[in-house]
């Protein structure tokens, strides 16, 4: 039997004014049951796109930022070549993005629904790492062959994988395995909680769905923010991975006594201000691809002569 109009206006004004289960068109299928297979699907599908045409329209920004990052003492970078790796990079920023977000979205249901309303912060937070670990058996390989491509080691991504491996083994592609997780898992879960966060925050004030423009902008602020934060932990990241065979850090410790020690605590501010603008951006980019994404999605599901009344 189904419930009355006005039943239904009651659950949607009260899980409105709690705050929670904000993206219900796309994780919640029909008779309010939660599909986690058609989730992780769409999620990959909007994430694949969004993480594409995000890393695409800023990577000159991104080359800019890691020259920065990798030039030691008071040396100049080159800017030429801005989009020097691009191709090898969207080959694997694509399935990198679809398995994040794919992963990220039912997961955060899962938890949205196992958690008292006042932790949804920390499902937000914690599916935001689940999703960075599952995608970094992806991300850490493309990251390496595009950083050294943007440094100029390599000519081509095909080159750059072989001599890689030849020189350092198959370890080599994972170089700085371990400050990259210690910089991308904050940065995922801090940048997706602070989105959400936002949304929630927005939704509640103008009593309604950001729309595309305010999603773009939510997602600068939380870009922005998370970009600055987290540069000291880039710019470990950046310094590990472009060493390539020499070897002049021993770890991630290593590393920061030697900055700290050879070029002072302002060298690990190196390049935030374009990578807050490329994050910022990015961020931009990205939700704003996301949920236009998810909401074509939803559409074609639930095309709006048919589309039920669902909970917000």
């Amino acid at each position: 039997m189904r419930d009355s109009p006005d039943i239904l206006v009651h659950r949607m004004n009260d899980a409105e004014n709690k705050g929670i289960k904000i993206s219900a068109t796309l994780n919640v299928g029909e008779d309010n049951k939660f599909d986690f297979v058609r989730t992780l699907y769409e999620g990959a599908i909007a994430g694949g796109a969004a993480g594409l045409v995000a890393e695409a329209a800023l990577y000159p920004i991104d080359t800019i930022k890691t020259r920065l990052q990798a030039v030691h003492g008071g040396g100049k970078i080159v800017l030429k070549g801005l989009y020097s790796g691009l191709a090898a990079n969207l080959v694997g920023m694509l399935p990198a993005s679809a398995i994040f977000v794919g992963v990220y979205e039912p997961t955060k249901q899962k938890l949205l629904n196992s958690f008292p309303e006042n932790l949804n912060a920390f499902a937000h937070l914690t599916a935001g790492v689940i999703g960075g670990v599952a995608s970094s058996l992806i991300r850490v390989p493309t990251e390496v062959v595009k950083q050294r491509m943007q440094t100029s080691h390599f000519a081509s991504a095909s080159s750059a994988v072989h001599i890689i491996v030849s020189r350092e083994g198959f370890r080599g592609l994972y170089a700085g395995y371990g400050s990259f997780l210690l910089r991308d898992l904050p940065f995922d879960a801090i940048q997706f909680c602070i989105y959400e966060q936002l949304r929630i925050g927005y939704k509640l004030a103008a009593q309604r769905d950001p729309d595309d423009p305010e999603n773009a902008i939510i997602g600068a602020f939380a870009g922005a923010i998370t970009g600055a934060v987290t540069t000291p932990l880039d710019v470990i990241k950046t310094r590990l991975m472009v060493q390539g065979s020499k070897s002049q850090y021993q770890g991630i410790r290593d590393c920061c006594r030697t900055i700290m020690k050879e070029e002072g605590p302002r060298a690990f501010l190196k390049g935030i201000g374009p990578r807050v603008l490329w994050i910022g951006l990015g961020g931009a980019i990205f939700f704003g691809v996301l949920e236009k994404t998810k909401q074509m999605l939803a559409a074609k599901r639930h095309p709006p002569s048919e589309r039920p009344i669902e909970p917000q």
